[in-house]
């Protein structure tokens, strides 16, 4: 799916009027607690990748009017250890938008439940969700309007990620048919 996608997904969709970052941002706060850890003790990393394609979906789904499916997910990064009582913020917002796809940006924040030291930093990540109507295809979305400079450089950032994307996606593409026209059935 995510090929048609991308195949469709050449430029923004003037008839439908844009939406502001703002309209969809949201936050998911969760406190993590022992069934949330792996065999070192502290927070499963996929605990944590699950609330980050949770609060992504929520603002794709809210920034298209409708059901958005994961079809990436890029660096996503863990910068700190999560531990057992900590308070998770996922804080997520929609970065670019185009025909029928939208960049979600996602930053995870840690505090401990009983401290009133300021939160953490502990990981991000970059999804791509794809708006689908009620058979699975393919639906436009609005354009994200950047709001502030923040979210301008977010946009201009996202535009750098999708062209890489692309890229690497059409170099190996390229290789596997050269690949198979040299007789490698890999």
């Amino acid at each position: 799916m995510t090929d048609q996608v991308t195949a469709a997904d050449s430029g923004s969709t003037p008839d439908i009027p844009g939406k502001p970052t703002s309209a969809s941002r949201t936050t998911l706060s969760h406190i993590m607690t022992h069934a949330d850890t792996n065999l070192l003790g502290t927070v499963h990393g996929g605990v944590i990748m699950k609330l980050v394609d949770d609060a992504a979906g929520a603002v794709a789904g809210r920034h298209s009017g409708g059901p958005a499916v994961t079809a990436s997910m890029d660096e996503m990064a863990f910068l700190e250890p999560v531990r057992v009582g900590d308070l998770v913020h996922v804080k997520a917002q929609v970065n670019w938008t185009g025909r029928t796809s939208m960049e979600v940006g996602v930053r995870v924040l840690a505090e401990r439940w009983n401290e009133s030291a300021p939160a953490t930093q502990v990981g991000s990540a970059y999804l791509v969700f794809a708006a689908v109507d009620a058979d699975g295809k393919p639906r436009a979305v609005p354009p994200v309007l950047p709001e502030t400079e923040r979210d301008e450089r977010r946009y201009q950032e996202a535009q750098i990620r999708r062209t890489h994307r692309l890229a690497r996606r059409r170099a190996i593409r390229e290789l596997r048919e050269r690949r198979t026209a040299e007789g490698f059935g890999d």
